[in-house]
């Protein structure tokens, strides 16, 4: 299996996860990396990594993974969190692409190498 630094030599370097960002990201196939103080916390694999990038950022917990397990890091006894709260979330984050003609390989390697926080199944707390 190759290496970590191996696997993500591809990428382009980390970019702020903004919509600005997100509107030049190509409309191919791809994976994508989201990192929190440079901790990659989650590795996802899309058909279109401009769209996947903007769901992720401005969808809801039922149309991202992401976005929910996000949002149940955020959440509260009192109050479950907000669309703007988990997309403030994701914005002081970092965002990392590659394109790739085998997105689910690509992901299947990094998230057995890295293990991402938000790759792991979580129990719903609701």
């Amino acid at each position: 299996m190759p290496d970590t630094v191996e696997l993500l030599a591809a990428f382009m370097p980390p970019l702020p996860y903004m919509k600005d960002v997100v509107a030049d990201a190509p409309a191919a196939p791809g994976v994508h990396l989201v990192l929190d103080g440079g901790e990659i916390v989650y590795v996802g694999h899309t058909g279109n990594l401009r769209a996947r990038l903007r769901q992720h950022l401005t969808g809801n917990r039922d149309s991202s993974v992401l976005h929910d397990q996000v949002g149940q890091l955020l959440d509260t006894p009192a109050q479950a969190a907000t669309r703007d709260d988990i997309a403030r979330w994701l914005g002081r984050c970092e965002v990392r692409w590659q394109e790739t003609d085998n997105p689910e390989g690509t992901k299947e390697a990094l998230v057995l190498a890295l293990r991402p926080r938000f790759n792991r199944k979580v129990p719903r707390s609701r």
